[in-house]
């Protein structure tokens, strides 16, 4: 993928996809719910944004390496995990609010129930102690802790999946298909709503994309078409067994631990993604949806944000008792995208105007006041 100081904008397309679809797929009463992927293929957006995640950690951390050195790329993944662990506690926090909230409104209780706030408000001290220890994960807050565990190993697992790719695959694979038993010597881990060991299989291979990309020679050649028409039918087969014949959810411990069709379903399309971004299409349609690109590039405050969007539109319609008209229910759709929009741009103004100074550049400017202060006080 064409890339452009360090991003792509085809990435920044992609995320933006998914983090609206992560928004409209948790409003009960969505009319676009009905068209994201998980109606049509036996993976969803999930798959989608962890993928990205190790595609665009990889990308972040070798050109932070690459301009400054391996010590700031380190020190900067360390602060993207401190990052996200705050995010994860205003999550959690906008969460329990949002139940308490909606607790207090004539509407159904399951939303009150997805966000937790009735165990939470039984016993708040102990709820509070197992929110900021990873053990109790309220609601949309969930993807968050494994995204943390991921940005802290960054700095270790590049440099190995640089190195040795083959072997970097092996390990991801093997804890992959010990994920189960492995998340069962954590305390707590087990009953995460995702597995960090079987998760962590997506977010290499991403990472192993970025480092390692499939040569345009291969993806021309006979074996790549013929891995073109494969991946095709794949993503038809599974399109047709969904719209046809299996309609119902899939088990939660199946997205829990990864299951290898969720995982065959994603690199199907992943594969038929990547050659539309040769083909230059995904190009395209980011230059013609630019409001796309925006949330994707503000993936953090967009996620965030987004889980609140999703509870508000979700509870508005069931208060107003329009959950069952057509054009309100669209409506609600139409304005959670056009808030997710609005939360980016206000993200990407406020980031504008932060000063980005360079640590060489910040250090010469307090070199200077130094010494402008020392001829000052000179006679």
């Amino acid at each position: 993928m064409s890339s452009s100081a360090g991003r792509s904008i085809e990435v920044d397309l992609l995320r933006g996809m998914a983090l609206i679809a992560i928004a409209i797929d948790h409003i009960s009463a969505s009319v676009l719910s009905h068209v994201m992927l998980h109606n049509y293929a036996y993976c969803d957006a999930a798959e989608v944004f962890v993928f990205l995640g190790g595609y665009a950690s990889a990308s972040g951390y070798t050109n932070i390496a690459a301009r400054r050195g391996e010590q700031a790329a380190r020190r900067r993944f360390l602060k993207r995990a401190w990052e996200i662990y705050r995010a994860y506690l205003l999550t959690a926090a906008l969460m329990l609010v949002s139940g308490a909230i909606v607790s207090r409104l004539p509407i159904a209780q399951l939303i009150v129930a997805e966000t937790g706030w009735a165990d939470f408000a039984r016993h708040p001290l102990e709820g509070l102690a197992q929110i900021a220890t990873l053990r109790r994960q309220p609601f949309l807050s969930a993807v968050l802790p494994m995204y943390l565990l991921y940005a802290l190993s960054v700095s270790v697992v590049v440099p190995f999946a640089r190195r040795m790719p083959v072997a970097f695959f092996t390990v991801s694979l093997a804890l992959w298909l010990g994920a189960p038993w492995l998340a069962k010597m954590l305390p707590g881990v087990a009953d995460w709503p995702f597995n960090p060991f079987a998760w962590q299989l997506l977010f290499m291979l991403g990472l192993l994309c970025r480092l390692h990309p499939v040569p345009t020679q291969m993806q021309v050649s006979s074996a790549g078409r013929a891995l073109t028409g494969a991946a095709f039918g794949l993503a038809l087969a599974f399109t047709f067994v969904k719209v046809c014949i299996d309609s119902h959810p899939s088990p939660g411990y199946m997205k829990q631990d990864l299951a290898s069709v969720r995982i065959v379903s994603f690199l199907a399309l992943a594969w038929l993604c990547a050659q539309a971004a040769r083909l230059g299409w995904l190009r395209t349609l980011a230059e013609r949806l630019p409001a796309l690109v925006t949330i994707g590039k503000q993936g953090l405050v967009c996620f965030v944000g987004g889980t609140v969007v999703s509870i508000a539109v979700d509870s508005a319609l069931h208060l107003a008792g329009a959950d069952t008209h057509l054009f309100a229910r669209l409506l609600g759709d139409v304005l959670a995208i056009a808030a997710l929009w609005m939360l980016a741009r206000i993200a990407a103004a406020r980031r504008d105007r932060v000063p980005s100074v360079a640590p060489g550049a910040r250090l010469a400017r307090v070199q200077a006041n130094v010494q402008s202060v020392r001829s000052r006080r000179e006679p």
